[in-house]
């Protein structure tokens, strides 16, 4: 009867290490649990496993163990979590002052740009005052001279590649023509029985037309 008592108890403080282990670790439904909490219910859990089993195998008896080892677990596993924690922070702060940092970098240059803008704008402005109808009608000029310069280049070097393109179309014309010549000179030759070593057919037809 006391051993069932016993185990009884035994099997409730489980439970409610259990528990407290998983409340630890589940947190609010709408809040994601600190690290601090998930460590020190993780080590509930774990230290109570290991003080049942440590309590069962000596004098304190598995109840004492089991509580003992949920306590220390649960001190060691939140004093971990909490340095996880402060090194996300820590981390979070970081990243914070990063983009600000940039943030207030990215606006001062915007700053800058538009200053310089507005400046450079005031300074063609008197800049174009200072500009006589003369000297804008001589640029004009200057410009389409210019113009039609670069117009007879660039038709002078399109006219030049075209001569080159007609002239390499000419020769391989040329060549195809004569490879088709001698061809037919051979095969009519051979049709007519004639002798091809004791003469040339194109020699022939060279002689006939330079006498």
């Amino acid at each position: 009867m006391a051993n069932t008592l016993f185990m009884s108890r035994t099997t409730q403080l489980v439970s409610l290490v259990t528990a407290i282990g998983m409340a630890a670790l589940s947190g609010c439904s709408s809040v994601a649990p600190s690290k601090t909490a998930s460590g020190a219910g993780t080590g509930a859990m774990v230290g109570a496993a290991g003080g049942a089993l440590l309590g069962s195998n000596s004098s304190m008896g598995t109840g004492t163990g089991l509580v003992g080892g949920a306590a220390a677990g649960a001190i060691v596993g939140g004093l971990v979590g909490m340095v996880q924690d402060a090194r996300d922070r820590k981390e979070q702060d970081r990243l914070s002052q990063e983009r600000a940092y940039q943030q207030e970098l990215a606006k001062k240059r915007a700053q800058e740009a538009k200053l310089k803008a507005s400046m450079d704008e005031e300074l063609a402005i008197a800049e174009g005052f200072r500009i006589s109808d003369l000297e804008l009608s001589d640029a004009q000029k200057k410009f389409e001279v210019s113009q039609e310069h670069l117009k007879r280049l660039q038709g002078e070097r399109t006219a030049a590649l075209m001569r080159k393109k007609n002239l390499d179309e000419a020769h391989d014309k040329t060549l195809a023509t004569e490879a088709e010549i001698a061809r037919l000179e051979e095969e009519l030759a051979r049709l007519k029985g004639e002798d091809l070593s004791a003469k040339n057919p194109s020699e022939e037809l060279a002689k006939a037309k330079n006498p």
